[in-house]
């Protein structure tokens, strides 16, 4: 829609006082307004992606870029910064004073780029910096002075680098009197040669994945370290009996191949019940009573033998170690757990059995009680089948969790005994069948997932006894058909998920049970699919309580209609997610009845919806996120979103928007995000006005100064000219002010000229409305109306009235004279206009003082108009005075009048004065006077001399 450009300023002016903005490389975190991501935006300068940055941004992210250099206070202008994240780009060079003026910085990470080199001062300004990674850089030197501005430094990551020379590694690290945390894994470090000692402060170390083999270090280096990490080096157990470790509550030694733990613990110089005992190939039975033996009486609260490479357990091999009260032996080539007679059932109260052989759990009715083991995990095994009470050895158990293997086969009993149980997790395994019986014991169960297995069917009762289930999860099967009554005996679940199976239909009658708890049901990517509008389906009419309602993607072909009264009883629902539906049209009654939804997801719904129906969000008044994203949509009208008042975030990404009509945020005033990203807008006039407000506005708009005009891909759409919409606009305006000029500078000329035409053809007009609107034509007050000038005026009062008006009451003419019968205090012309109207003829006495009065000239103008208009005989002529023609000749409208009209002139004879009254008499009572009535006898003279007054 086009514009004058004086509508359009006032437009901008009065629509909403919702304004927006946006960033030319980075996103504004929705709903965090100090948080900055600026991803994937391949730039190369700094400046290019800071620079539009508010200085009160304190978290910022600019990674997977491609910025090599960082040059002198690359963020000066941003002195709140408390999270500064670089990593995955391509750092090579960092600028002394690069992070000046960031006082407030607490984290910094430049992991994963190219930087080899630190220059000195790099870290200036970096006072309070607590955690720096450079991890997975191509750092080889550090300058000893390199970390001293960061005072407070508590965690330095430097692993994956070429730091190979240890002792320049622990003088640069003097300066930081703070650190605790030092990991310096992968750097090729092959012995820990030192000519300064650690920081006092520095508790944890990690020197995993190095070359170490004899550390060479003094025995009290490694005295203050609580936690170290040795693996993955080629360190002997003599080389570490030389270290003195006897403060260090955790060491891990895993995957050292000279390492012998046996001869290492025989001399120790950390307490055994400290150490990790992962990876170090102990994977006999032998080899592991050996090391419970040194565990006797000791308090363990992890054992972890992770990567042992053991493959089997008997009896009471770890029944030494007694007081551990978790157990891991993850990574191994288990294949049966026999009841887990292999461990003492004392103290233990979680066990991981993950990454193994496990193929079957057995039937463990009459073996050892566990008492307070609480959880057991046997994730990533090969498990395909669950005997009948294969878990009542464990009668306090709370967690279970046998996901990711092969089930397929449930026991009819084979949780019976966990009545204590709280979370179950059956997911991603090969079950088809779920019976009556599967969960009968399970009465205290909250968490059931049985995602991502083969079942087909839910019969009823299936879940019976879950009554204080509160999570169930079914996704990803293959159910087709879910039987009426399947989830009675539910009293507690509120979160039901069906997702990606290939369910067909669903009724009311489906969650009969639940629909009083029930608030999230997840029918995602199913095989739901209406092919009518007039339909009118309700299945949510008694899930009162949903407040999130997920139906996108449904297959093969989407939801394509939603049938009426779909939404019906969803009277809580506060987030629907709609999308990848292929919708073909959407009436604008579909969300009447979700009052309180305050999410709606459309996105990736195109399939010829194209516009939307004004009206459609009108009572959605409550929502907050509305995601459009590729609906097709190609315009959008003010209606669509009048009712949006709340509205924060509109996702209007890659839709076929060529141009935008800015009325439609005129509601939306608490709008903080918008989304046009990928949309084909034209730069032309009729995008101005969105150019406008988006170059002025505090509406985040994502990447607003990136976009491109689609009519021209190497104009940018914020900058793009406008000046040629105001071409128009301008035309129209000099045309009207040159058109008023004009008629300013004719019409005092005009009037100056031809102001008696103009005011003539004025009262002709009102002498043509009265003799229209006359209700009676043939009725008149007077006789004649005379037309004088008032130097003629003693002829008219002494000589004309005693003759044609004072006679006898019969034969007297009745005359109207504006000295005497005009209304005081009318208008003169009102008075002369109704005058003329009201009397028959209209005698005009004419001497030159007659003609020369503008008065009389009107007065005989607007008397001859029936003359010459109206055909009509009126108009009476007496001349006074015998005027030649040629000087008549410039009275041109009393020449016109005379050559149509007989006129009277008055004698100066005496004799003749008789014959001239008579000839006034006759033609102001009624027709003409022909030319021949001019000539008289003397008989006639005789008998006129004796007629009376």
């Amino acid at each position: 829609m086009k514009y004058p450009l004086v509508i359009v300023q006032f437009g901008a002016l009065f629509v909403s006082l919702v304004t927006s903005y946006g960033f030319r490389n980075c996103i504004q975190k929705y709903r965090s307004a100090t948080t900055f991501q600026c991803m994937n935006r391949h730039e190369l300068d700094i400046h290019s992606v800071v620079s539009d940055i508010p200085s009160t941004a304190k978290i910022l992210t600019i990674s997977r870029n491609t910025i090599r250099y960082l040059p002198c206070r690359s963020f000066s202008h941003l002195p709140q910064l408390q999270n500064l994240d670089m990593s995955y780009n391509r750092l090579q060079i960092v600028d002394s004073g690069a992070f000046e003026n960031l006082s407030a910085l607490s984290d910094l990470n430049l992991s994963y780029n190219n930087i080899y080199n630190l220059s000195l001062g790099v870290f200036h300004g970096l006072e309070r910096l607590t955690q720096l990674f450079l991890h997975n850089n191509a750092l080889f030197f550090l300058h000893p002075e390199v970390f001293r501005p960061l005072l407070t430094l508590r965690s330095l990551n430097l692993s994956s680098n070429h730091l190979n020379n240890f002792s320049n590694v622990v003088l640069a690290l003097q300066p930081l009197n703070q650190l605790k945390n030092l990991s310096l894994c992968t750097n090729n470090i092959s012995q820990l040669i030192h000519n300064h000692s650690l920081p006092g402060n520095l508790s944890t170390l990690f020197l995993c994945q190095n070359h170490l083999q004899d550390l060479k270090c003094h025995q009290d280096f490694l005295v203050k370290i609580k936690y170290l990490d040795l693996s993955y080096n080629n360190i002997t157990s003599s080389s570490l009996q030389k270290v003195n470790l006897r403060n260090t509550n955790y060491l891990t030694i895993a995957s050292n191949p000279h390492f012998n733990i046996s001869t290492f613990l025989e001399n120790p110089t950390i307490p055994p019940n400290r150490i990790d005992y992962s990876g170090l190939n102990l994977n006999t039975a032998y080899k592991l009573r050996e090391i419970c033996s040194y565990l006797r009486g000791k308090e363990i609260s992890h054992l972890n033998l992770i990567q042992n490479n053991i493959n089997f357990l008997p009896k009471a091999t770890l029944e030494n170690c007694s007081s551990s009260v978790q157990v891991d032996l993850s990574h191994n080539r288990l294949k049966n757990v026999s009841c887990l007679m292999f461990l003492n059932p004392s103290k233990l109260s979680a066990l991981t059995i993950e990454h193994n052989l496990l193929k079957k759990l057995e039937s463990c009715r009459k073996a050892t009680i566990f008492p307070e083991l609480k959880s057991i995990s046997f994730r990533f095994n090969r498990i395909w089948s669950i005997d009948s009470h294969a878990f009542t050895n464990a009668p306090n158990l709370k967690v279970l969790n046998l996901n990711i293997n092969n089930i397929i086969f449930l026991g009819k009993y084979c949780f019976s005994g966990l009545s204590n149980l709280r979370t179950l997790r059956l997911d991603n395994n090969l079950i088809t069948d779920l019976y009556s019986n599967s969960f009968l014991h399970l009465r205290n169960l909250t968490t059931l997932n049985l995602r991502n297995n083969r079942v087909s069917v839910i019969f009823e009762n299936t879940f019976q006894g879950l009554e204080n289930l509160i999570i169930l999860d079914l996704g990803g099967n293959k159910i087709t058909q879910v039987k009426n009554g399947s989830f009675i005996g539910m009293k507690c679940l509120s979160k039901l998920y069906l997702d990606l199976n290939q369910i067909k239909r669903i009724s009311g009658d489906m969650f009969n049970g639940v629909e009083a708890t029930l608030q999230v049901l997840d029918l995602q990517s199913n095989k739901l699919q209406y092919l009518s509008s007039r339909q009118y389906i309700t299945p949510f009419s008694k899930l009162h309580n949903v407040y999130d309602l997920k139906l996108p993607g449904q297959q093969p072909y989407g939801l394509v209609i939603i049938p009426r009264g779909f939404f019906k009883g969803l009277v809580s629902l506060r987030n629907l997610y709609l999308g990848y539906n292929r919708l073909t049209q959407l009436g604008n009654d579909v969300f009447d009845e979700l009052t309180n939804l305050t999410y709606l997801n459309l996105a990736e719904d195109c399939n010829g919806v194209q516009n939307l129906s004004p009206g459609i969000f009108k009572n959605l008044v409550k929502l907050k996120f509305l995601d459009l994203e590729n609906m097709c949509i190609e315009s959008l009208s003010p209606d669509i979103f009048a009712s949006l008042s709340n509205l924060r975030r509109l996702q209007l990404t890659k839709n076929g928007l060529k141009q935008i009509d800015i009325k439609i945020f005129e509601n939306m005033t608490k709008l903080e995000y918008l989304d046009i990203w990928k949309c084909p807008l034209t730069c032309t006039c009729d995008n101005k006005d969105l150019q406008r407000w988006l170059n002025v506005s505090h509406v985040q708009i994502v990447y607003a100064y990136n976009i491109t005009c689609s009519n021209n891909n190497s104009v940018l759409f914020h900058s793009f000219d406008t000046h040629v919409c105001d071409l128009k606009a301008k035309l129209i305006l000099f045309c009207s002010s040159f058109f008023f000029l004009c008629l300013l500078t004719i019409i005092p000329i005009v009037y100056s000229k031809s102001y008696w035409r103009i005011k003539y053809n004025y009262f002709l007009f009102i002498s043509w409305l009265h003799e229209r609107w006359k209700s009676d034509k043939d009725l008149y007050k007077y006789d004649a109306f005379v037309s004088y000038n008032t130097q003629d005026e003693d002829w008219v009062y002494e000589t004309m009235l005693p003759m044609l008006e004072r006679c006898h009451s019969s034969k007297g003419l009745r005359l109207c004279l504006h000295h005497r019968d005009f209304q005081l205090g009318r208008d003169i012309v009102d008075n002369i206009v109704d005058s003329i109207h009201d009397s028959r003829k209209t005698l005009c006495v004419v001497s030159r003082s007659y003609l020369r009065s503008e008065w009389c000239s009107m007065e005989m103008q607007l008397a001859s108009y029936k003359l010459f208009d109206e055909m009509r005989d009126v108009l009476v002529l007496i001349f006074l005075e015998d005027i030649p023609l040629r000087e008549l000749s410039t009275y041109h409208r009393m020449r016109k009048v005379m050559l149509k009209k007989t006129y009277i002139t008055w004698p100066i004879a005496p004799e003749a004065q008789k014959l001239f009254w008579a000839k006034v008499r006759k033609a102001l009572r009624g027709g003409d006077i022909a030319d021949d009535e001019l000539l008289i006898t003397d008989d006639e003279a005789s008998l006129l001399s004796n007629l009376p007054c």
